[in-house]
């Protein structure tokens, strides 16, 4: 695997696991973080799922812009907008759009755009004493790197509104309950359930899992028509694949389906 300096990046089966690695600034998400979270990204090294989480006592705490490769030298608004447009937009958009499933696993906080980073995930799962924390409004600004969308779409208008309004923290158990997550689990066994989950996922249907993410996309931005054929092109691509005739084949000698991703 590349030799990072930001993030560690490690198979574990066929999982890759993207550990963000500033422990001392609360994983920070710096513009050299996010160049090689990108790059870890865009070259999966043949896995079929990836699992994301933080170094330490959180999962990110939000954009450092102040960081080596922020652009210190453009004032205010200017600076941010330049780092969102090149850098954590392209990089959320990337997320969102892998051809494999993303598990989250939150621990401590996860702050700004560390935040969208973490609901970014097909299953989020987030340790007893995370939070989740929309504050632009403490410092004046704005919310950003697809919060807005994944929020209002995750929990719906009003309280996504709460969230970003007022800047309170949402804790795991929560957020839970809210739907915002997947699960609230113990602090000392989320790596371990994370994990288990990632595998499930990259043992599955590949091909099929690609496909419900681009139809739960297309849900989400278009109409009901455009939804419909949305997923009609994905019955198509996932129904010629070797794993759509293995899982009919299992079906019929009565047998757990061995899937390969192709």
């Amino acid at each position: 695997m590349t030799d990072y300096q930001t993030i560690i990046a490690e198979k574990k089966g066929d999982v890759l696991v993207l550990t963000l690695n500033r422990p001392d600034r609360l994983n920070a998400a710096s513009i050299d973080l996010a160049q090689e979270l990108s790059a870890a990204l865009y070259d999966l090294q043949g896995a079929r799922a990836v699992l994301l989480t933080g170094a330490g006592r959180a999962f990110c705490s939000g954009a450092d812009l102040q960081s080596r490769g922020g652009d210190s030298a453009v004032a205010g608004g200017d600076a941010s907008h330049r780092a969102l447009m090149n850098f954590y937009n392209p990089l959320m958009s990337q997320l969102l759009h892998l051809p494999v499933p993303v598990v989250t696993a939150v621990n401590g906080p996860a702050a700004g755009v560390g935040c969208s980073m973490a609901l970014s995930g097909d299953f989020v799962l987030a340790g007893k004493s995370a939070y989740f924390l929309q504050a632009f409004v403490n410092i004046g600004l704005v919310p950003d790197g697809g919060s807005t969308w994944l929020l209002a779409r995750a929990i719906g208008k009003a309280r996504a509104t709460q969230m970003m309004m007022l800047g309170e923290r949402i804790g795991a158990d929560q957020a839970a309950d809210w739907g915002l997550i997947y699960r609230a689990v113990e602090d000392a066994q989320l790596m371990d359930e994370a994990l288990a989950l990632a595998t499930r996922l990259a043992a599955g249907p590949t091909v099929a899992l690609a496909a419900m993410r681009r139809t739960i996309m297309s849900a989400l931005d278009g109409s009901f028509d455009q939804t419909l054929r949305a997923e009609a092109e994905g019955q198509r691509a996932a129904g010629n694949s070797q794993d759509a005739r293995e899982g009919a084949k299992s079906f019929i000698e009565k047998r757990k389906p061995a899937f390969t991703g192709a």
